[in-house]
């Protein structure tokens, strides 16, 4: 397996770092990777080079490099205190915002893996990024959103997938009451959305945080690869 970070350029011609894993054996197809609120850590590092070794080419892009480059944080108060602090800072940028970066990655993986389809999973706040690039961009054919934060709000709800779904919920989320997701599935149910719950907490599938569970994240990998290869082999 390589790996290196590459500079992309968005349309509006800001350049965004990404951090690409590329797979030793046939290529599978491509998938984006979106960081939660933590940067691109050396857990996404991990995850991203963990699609790679099942055969994708796998990119991470930093979504924080339009208010601060560089970021890598762990899974403190304080860690937690400041990625959420840049989330907030990233959201309140003009539209586009970071979905233009996400557009780019998306582009770049595609011509790099020519003739291949290219996905998308995210965790966190990338959970939700995942859910609005599903919404959105051009160049998908499928994405996983994990515990999306702010995907079962009434504009998000109210989106409508251009790609098919596969979306994460923990049954234990304090952020994301169980409500919300109940609304979220049945508005989306016309859509072909398909949602599933875990007995686990916000974060599950994070082996570096406290909420990690260990058979919640095996499970739902396992249906996000057979979901990826459904849709993108």
């Amino acid at each position: 397996m390589n790996t290196y970070t590459q500079l992309l350029t968005s349309v509006d011609g800001r350049s965004i770092p990404v951090y690409v894993a590329e797979p030793d054996a046939a290529l599978r197809g491509a998938i984006v990777v979106v960081q939660e609120i933590f940067g691109v850590n050396s857990h996404i590092r991990a995850v991203t080079e963990g699609f790679a070794k099942d055969g994708y080419l796998a990119i991470a892009p930093h979504t924080f490099e339009r208010v601060e480059s560089g970021v890598e944080l762990g899974y403190e108060s304080e860690d937690r205190d400041r990625g959420i602090a840049l989330k907030a800072a990233v959201e309140a940028l003009p539209f586009p915002g970071v979905m233009q970066d996400l557009q780019a990655t998306v582009d770049w993986v595609s011509n790099r893996a020519t003739g291949s389809r290219v996905g998308v999973v995210g965790y966190c706040w990338g959970g939700l990024l995942a859910w609005r690039a599903a919404c959105m961009l051009s160049g998908l054919s499928a994405a996983v959103p994990y515990y999306g934060g702010g995907m079962t709000k009434a504009q998000e709800i109210a989106r409508q997938p251009l790609v098919p779904v596969l979306a994460h919920f923990a049954q234990h989320d304090a952020s994301i009451p169980l409500d919300g997701v109940e609304h979220f599935r049945q508005a989306q149910s016309a859509n072909g959305v398909r949602v599933e719950l875990y007995p686990a907490h916000h974060g599950f599938n994070c082996d570096q945080r406290s909420a990690y569970d260990a058979p919640s994240a095996a499970l739902a990998r396992e249906r996000t690869m057979a979901f990826f290869a459904e849709h993108l082999n």
